[in-house]
């Protein structure tokens, strides 16, 4: 068992992060507590993508490379995280920007307070 933390740590370390990042997101009250959570949980995601995607001794795909009998990394994972990594960037901006509103208009960013003022409305 401690030769497969030593060697697949980067497993573990998703596992690690996937948890602590819903927690933050489920019982924080603060709503930029809960961005924070949904950001380390979008990093466990990034990590597991591109660990999932390593091969031990393959060579990129690139043209005119390799010949018979040679493994190939595929670049669509990588890819995939690029993108996501520049979704979850425009979201953590669109959060952020929400939540300077709703304090401006409600003066605080706690979420039972937030819920109170609503149904008072």
């Amino acid at each position: 068992m401690l030769d497969i933390l030593l060697t697949r740590y980067n497993y573990v370390v998703v596992a690690l992060l996937l948890p602590v990042g819903a927690y933050m997101m489920i019982e924080n009250r603060n709503l930029v507590k809960k961005v924070i959570g949904m950001n380390v949980f979008q990093t466990g995601i990034f990590l597991f993508f591109i660990t999932a995607a390593y091969r031990e001794g393959a060579s990129p795909p690139l043209v005119g490379d390799g010949g018979a009998g040679v493994t190939y990394v595929s670049p669509l994972p990588h890819v995939l995280i690029l993108t996501a990594i520049v979704v979850g960037v425009s979201l953590t901006a669109v959060a952020l920007a929400l939540i300077v509103r709703i304090y401006a208009q409600y003066g605080t960013l706690d979420e039972r307070r937030l819920r109170e003022a609503y149904a008072d409305e």
